[in-house]
């Protein structure tokens, strides 16, 4: 087989994912940019060409501005949070190192399952737990003789219950991750690291963490696109209120989309969050890669 040929035939196995990348990732975000220079038609007026006037709207629209406020203070309070959880989490169940302790499988099924459930089952779990007067929090918090709180009618304390939520959910995800690159670990570099009289601290930081930088940036680059693509928890739970306290830019971008049936306008929002995840991951790749040591 020469070159040419197998060139042609590596590109004919790729054509497939090709396809079906273009259909449904390139093909949609050019058309959402598209749709975004228009108004939005109706049933007696078709779309009109109308350029940024749409971007002028978002621009000046408060409720854009404090949904994309709230989604930064989201991102901040669970990126963070859910990966130092899951790194934690793992290297508690590894069972490499000495120390092992027992029922470490019941653990990592215990730590995963919040995973395997349904996103709407979880909210509707915990919007149990937030329930004012006889909600499990409010009954732990009786105990300590504190008065009653609506825990997600509270514009203080909705957001920071949803990241709640959040990391309880994802920190067992990102587990996973962490938990089969510890297992890639030689306990050879632990046993000379030992001889040398190095602390558990000194490990982590000269040989653990280090070589588990290359799953911290997938886990990374995974926590901040689950940051900012939250809708179902505040569907069950919220509803972008109270007065728009837990409105996330995804979740606006529904209401706008399905809820007020402005397409164009939707278009509009979905192209800043396509673009603020483009800037992340620019950001992300650029710092990081340079940081990270491959096995």
């Amino acid at each position: 087989m020469n070159r040419t040929t197998a060139q042609v035939h590596g590109w004919l196995l790729l054509l497939p994912t090709a396809v079906l990348l273009a259909a449904f990732t390139h093909y949609p975000a050019v058309a959402t940019l598209w749709h975004s220079f228009f108004s939005t038609p109706k049933p007696a007026r078709p779309a009109a060409f109308t350029g940024l006037e749409n971007y002028r709207v978002l621009y000046e629209d408060p409720v854009f501005w404090q949904s994309l406020t709230n989604n930064f203070w989201f991102a901040l309070g669970t990126i963070p949070a859910s990966i130092g959880l899951a790194l934690l989490m793992a290297i508690w169940v590894n069972g490499r190192l000495k120390g092992e302790i027992r029922g470490r499988a019941f653990l990592r099924l215990a730590f995963f399952t919040p995973t395997v459930l349904p996103m709407v089952a979880v909210a509707n779990i915990w919007l149990f737990f937030y329930t004012p007067q006889y909600g499990l929090l409010e009954q732990i918090t009786a105990l300590f003789g504190l008065p009653n709180h609506n825990w997600l009618g509270s514009q203080s304390t909705a957001l920071a219950c949803l990241m709640v939520v959040t990391v309880w959910k994802e920190a067992g995800f990102f587990m996973i991750f962490y938990l089969a690159a510890l297992q890639g670990v030689s306990p050879n570099l632990y046993e000379a690291a030992r001889i040398e009289g190095a602390s558990a601290w000194t490990m982590f930081r000269r040989i653990t963490f280090p070589l588990l930088m290359p799953t911290t940036l997938f886990v990374l680059v995974n926590a901040v696109i689950n940051s900012f693509r939250l809708v179902d928890h505040i569907v069950v739970m919220t509803r972008g209120g109270p007065d728009n306290a837990t409105s996330l830019l995804l979740y606006y971008i529904y209401e706008v989309g399905f809820k007020f049936w402005d397409s164009s306008y939707a278009a509009s929002l979905t192209m800043v969050l396509l673009l603020i995840l483009a800037a992340a991951a620019v950001i992300q790749f650029g710092f990081l890669e340079r940081r990270i040591h491959y096995r």
